[in-house]
């Protein structure tokens, strides 16, 4: 696995060397754009609009534009002085707290944390007291020239670093528009609410989640790269009922869930008669 960054991460006076590692990976499938007369793929190149001529990697310069077309040049030297002050530090939780407590909005990307050498006790160490307290830690780290605010939290056999939002990264719930206040919810509307989503709660198997579309493309692009004929099949989807009111929806929708649901089987039940059987069999056996 492919190491990102290594570092320090700390509580206290314990310091635990670590090396980060990537948790997911984005699998989607990228597309190329090509010239459509000769199948070459499309170039992009920087160009200049006021000087109007390309302009080479050495002659760009990055800048904070403070104001309309109003810029703050910023030298490399300087950001890469400033990033390097940042990494040099360790990484220190601050704060302990609930995972309860933080809302998944907050929630950005995960990384595995491994322990680098001599650190396997101290990092063993911190998974346990993790897992026992129940709490995970609140940090501040450098990730890709950006501070990062992360939580250290435990997952399965390992400890894992999960970067978070700030807060005035998050948008105000009240600028979401047309989100009603108070509505009138009839008692029956609700109790049936609540009962269809009895028969759709389950256990979370994340296994069982497919990415149908990235399946079907690769398979289209497969069949296509070995000149096979492709037929893209239209399913059909299932058209709504004119459903006259939310209740008739509710109820039309749990008949459906209750119908779908797999019937449970009571292998006691059948223990039992298994039992009762064999008796029975044994009676015979000595009463001939």
């Amino acid at each position: 696995m492919h190491t990102m960054w290594k570092g320090t991460i700390s509580f206290g006076l314990v310091n635990i060397p670590v090396k980060m590692h990537a948790a997911t990976e984005n699998k989607d499938i990228k597309l190329r754009q090509l010239h459509k007369k000769c199948k070459t793929p499309i170039k992009y190149e920087k160009t200049c609009p006021n000087c109007d001529e390309d302009v080479k990697s050495e002659d760009i310069v990055k800048a904070f534009e403070y104001a309309k077309n109003k810029f703050v040049i910023l030298d490399e030297e300087e950001l890469e002085a400033l990033k390097k002050e940042q990494e040099d530090k360790a990484v220190e939780i601050i704060d302990f707290v609930q995972l309860e407590e933080i809302d998944p909005v907050y929630f950005e990307k995960s990384y595995y944390l491994s322990p680098n050498d001599g650190g396997s006790k101290a990092y063993a160490l911190l998974r346990e007291a993790l897992t026992d307290s129940g709490k995970i830690g609140i940090a501040k780290m450098m990730i890709r020239s950006k501070e990062q605010l992360a939580i250290i939290r435990v997952y399965k056999n390992a400890i894992v670093v999960e970067t978070i939002h700030y807060p005035d990264e998050v948008r105000a719930v009240s600028d979401v528009p047309n989100v009603p206040d108070q509505e009138k919810i009839g008692q029956k509307e609700l109790d049936t609410a609540k009962l269809l989503i009895d028969q759709l709660t389950t256990k979370f198997e994340p296994e069982k989640y497919k990415d149908d579309y990235r399946t079907a493309l690769m398979e289209l692009i497969e069949a296509k790269k070995n000149n096979e004929e492709v037929e893209i099949g239209r399913e059909t989807k299932e058209k709504p009922d004119n459903v006259v009111s939310l209740m008739d929806a509710l109820q039309e929708s749990l008949n459906r869930a209750k119908s779908n649901k797999p019937t449970s089987t009571k292998p006691k039940t059948t223990a039992k008669k298994s039992a009762k059987t064999k008796s029975s069999a044994k009676k015979k056996k000595a009463t001939s």
